[in-house]
């Protein structure tokens, strides 16, 4: 498991704010607004629905080929500069979306941003993983996830009314927020990795830093967990950016009434990530996650039922907030148990092959998902991702042991170690 931090980082206080939760809602502030443009914008091309539905897989692709180079390059370079140059490269994408005139070149710009929110996203957990405590680490990365939803609780209605003045604003007020998010941070954001901040980690032996990795990744434990954070993740590819894209071409939605849905639906699930932190630090991380993934498999399955006898637009949209209402449960536990079994040494190349874990599910999301519709139906397709919510819920019910809380249970007592690292817990 992940030992005591370097500095315990508090879930409230003034270095929190500056550098963690206010540029994550200005960053999910501006991508929320250019989220319900965006297969609006794909359709403008004259396509349809499959060949539109790259727009997702592209960014996804960019997610995952580029979550092992995130991971090496945290521990080469350290958290920060890698922090940093994603959030450029989301801006410079964003600029450039404007003035796409074919959809090769949107699909191309999707790819790369894919690959700086990769940086950004990974990255954000390391640091917090090196720096917060056991019993705040839960407040740290939930709390952080619902101020994200605070910025896409306007975004959406934003960037739906600005697409009507221009398709192209919405991107170019994205571009123009990451900018000034990124100002300050260049002066804010501290390095946190161990070996870069004078702090003792486990001895580097013959083997080789992805040798020691592996060798924590093949215990038992930590493979449930992986093979969990894949279906996990098969779950919420599909409410990204799947959702909105089915809305506009089943029901014909506008870019304002995708962007005032989505609004509504992050204002329900607001709450409910602030409580959550509290409740993984207290009692336990399963006890989140279990009931969360339950009812987001159930909330799909009814999804599929409201498809598969062609249900008005009103129960699709019971269906949808029961989706993001489960969401607002499972928003980041998932990361929150990973960082407690990841290692100290070598935390980068540990969480890249984590992360690869789930963004292969995120990936493998929106393909099966438009496969599914493309030779069966949209019902299949939410059965699919149902399925994979409630193996979720049985995986970490069944395979993981509590890390944190009341019902975690303490390692038997040892010699003292030659490190003060502890290792992930053995099955």
């Amino acid at each position: 498991m992940s030992s005591t931090p370097e500095r315990d980082q508090r879930a409230i206080s003034k270095e929190t704010i500056l550098t963690l939760y206010l540029p994550a809602a200005i960053i999910a502030l501006g991508t929320s607004i250019v989220a319900p443009v965006i297969p609006i914008y794909a359709r403008s091309f004259d396509i349809g629905f499959g060949t539109a539905s790259l727009v997702i897989v592209v960014y996804a692709l960019g997610l995952l080929v580029f979550t092992l180079p995130t991971g090496y390059l945290m521990d080469k370079l350290g958290r920060r500069p890698v922090l940093l140059t994603g959030p450029v490269i989301t801006a410079t994408c964003a600029f450039l979306t404007a003035f796409v005139t074919s959809f090769p070149q949107l699909l191309i710009l999707r790819f790369l941003t894919g690959v700086s929110t990769v940086m950004w996203n990974h990255t954000r957990i390391a640091m917090i993983t090196d720096s917060g405590s056991d019993r705040q680490r839960g407040k740290l990365i939930t709390w952080m996830f619902s101020l994200e939803r605070v910025g896409m609780l306007v975004g959406p209605v934003l960037g739906g009314f600005t697409a009507a003045i221009d398709i192209r604003l919405p991107f170019i007020i994205h571009g123009i927020l990451i900018v000034l998010i990124l100002i300050p941070s260049f002066k804010l954001v501290k390095e946190t990795a161990p070996e870069r901040t004078g702090q003792a980690v486990a001895p580097t032996s013959g083997s080789g830093e992805w040798s020691y990795v592996f060798g924590q990744i093949f215990k038992p434990q930590v493979m449930a967990f992986f093979a969990a954070q894949f279906m996990a993740n098969i779950t919420r590819g599909n409410t990204v950016g799947i959702l909105p894209l089915y809305m506009a071409f089943a029901y014909n939605a506008s870019a304002q009434t995708l962007g005032f849905v989505s609004a509504v639906s992050t204002a329900i699930v607001l709450p409910i990530g602030f409580l959550t932190g509290f409740i993984m630090d207290r009692y336990g991380r399963k006890m989140t996650v279990v009931p969360g993934f339950a009812f987001l498999g159930v909330s799909f399955f009814l999804m599929a039922g409201s498809a598969a006898f062609a249900a008005p637009f009103a129960v699709f949209l019971v269906t949808y907030f029961m989706v993001h209402a489960s969401q607002g449960i499972t928003g980041g536990n998932m990361q929150v148990l990973g960082s407690d079994l990841a290692p100290r040494r070598s935390r980068g190349r540990f969480f890249a092959i984590w992360r690869l874990f789930g963004e292969g599910g995120s990936t493998i999301s929106p393909i099966a998902f438009s496969t599914l519709t493309a030779v069966a139906s949209y019902a299949a397709g939410f059965s699919f991702v149902g399925l994979a919510g409630l193996s979720v819920a049985l995986i970490i019910g069944v395979l993981i042991k509590e890390t944190v809380g009341r019902s975690a249970k303490p390692e038997p007592a040892t010699a003292a170690p030659a490190t003060p690292e502890r290792q992930p817990a053995n099955s």
